[in-house]
């Protein structure tokens, strides 16, 4: 039965776990020295991205990965289970904790607090064969890394995502959405994205929080003054054009239950910090999965027919650029550069504790 600092200390490693914009759809309770509670939720009621709380589910595994990675460090095996008939929107998973001599700290735990998100452009630079043997081993089994790193597949990604930025900017819905996420003037946030890591240059983040303002400015800035091209530019093009590669990750089996997902997240954490171990920067770039997703499951994502139709688009481009079919679970760009200026960090672990 570990002592409850102990348990204190290995949470307050885990809460550094990734979530989509900061969102740390998570929180802590302590039952007994080897049981801890993690009360999940999701975002599908006001994210858009958050396709039937899959993007959370993801964030619920890389939570579970990065909490099983912190307790290797004080000597405790650490293995998760869902608790029976908790709904899919507030999932609880029973963490239970082990004593164990022999097991040695995980070698990516390190890396947890400096694993961040480089939104800029990175160094064209090849990886290595060292580097790309260890991302692909990084998955493990049940999942594959594909890599698109020749300049004609970053061109083809960089396709796919331009036009995939366009919907993101031109969709109501996802107006809403970008309006909460961000907080503007600061360099940290505890809670959603600071300004100084959208990856913006400071002009164009001044005119992006003006015209964010309502609605009606985005929507003639769009129509009127090619309001969409700028930041697709900055966030989007040359970003997927200036990196190493592009990685997509695919399961064996198509995921279809929550734990699926959860588990999809766990790969994708023990991805994430690998890359970070190699001192590569990674951005992730989920939105063409994620209108796949809807082009696939839904047959609308908008109440604007014209966002509908260019989502069926993006599905189809998704399968002749990325091959994804219904496997793909998280796709990203690597490479190395510079570490992040500006991040999000994350909420006190007090904040996030339920006892």
């Amino acid at each position: 039965m570990a002592e409850r600092e102990v348990l204190l200390r290995i949470l307050d490693l885990a809460r550094w776990a990734p979530s989509g914009d900061n969102t740390q759809p998570w929180r802590f309770q302590i039952i007994a020295g080897d049981h801890i509670a993690v009360h999940g939720n999701d975002t599908r009621g006001w994210c858009l991205y958050d396709f039937d709380g899959h993007a959370s589910h993801m964030a619920h595994g890389a939570l579970l990965e990065t909490l099983r990675i912190a307790a290797s460090t004080q000597g405790l095996r650490a293995a998760w289970t869902l608790r029976a008939d908790t709904p899919a929107h507030a999932p609880v998973f029973d963490v239970r904790l082990a004593d164990d001599a022999a097991l040695q700290p995980d070698a990516l735990a390190p890396f947890i607090e400096t694993r961040s998100v480089q939104r800029r452009p990175l160094r064209t630079t090849p990886l290595t064969d060292a580097q790309r043997a260890a991302l692909h081993a990084a998955v493990g089994p049940g999942y594959a890394v594909r890599l698109f790193d020749t300049p004609a597949a970053r061109r083809s990604v960089a396709g796919l995502l331009w036009d995939s930025a366009r919907i993101r900017l031109i969709c109501p819905e996802a107006y809403e959405v970008h309006r909460e996420i961000i907080e503007w003037n600061t360099r940290y946030s505890e809670d959603r994205i600071p300004e100084r890591a959208v990856g913006v240059d400071p002009m164009t983040a001044r005119l992006m929080r003006w015209v964010m303002g309502s609605w009606t400015r985005v929507r003639f800035f769009n129509r009127y003054l090619l309001g969409t091209v700028p930041p697709r530019i900055q966030l989007d093009l040359l970003p997927a054009l200036r990196c190493a590669a592009h990685l997509l990750v695919s399961a064996e089996q198509a995921p279809r239950t929550l734990e699926d997902y959860v588990r999809a997240g766990v790969a994708m954490q023990r991805l994430w910090l690998t890359a970070e171990a190699l001192d590569l920067r990674l951005q992730p770039q989920m939105t063409p999965l994620i209108f796949r997703w809807y082009a696939t499951h839904r047959p609308a994502m908008s109440a604007d027919a014209g966002v509908n139709e260019a989502v069926q688009g993006i599905g189809r481009a998704v399968d002749t650029v990325l091959g994804a079919g219904e496997q793909g679970v998280f796709f990203c760009r690597v490479g190395s550069g510079e570490r992040p200026s500006a991040r999000s960090v994350r909420r006190p672990l007090h904040a996030l504790m339920l006892d």
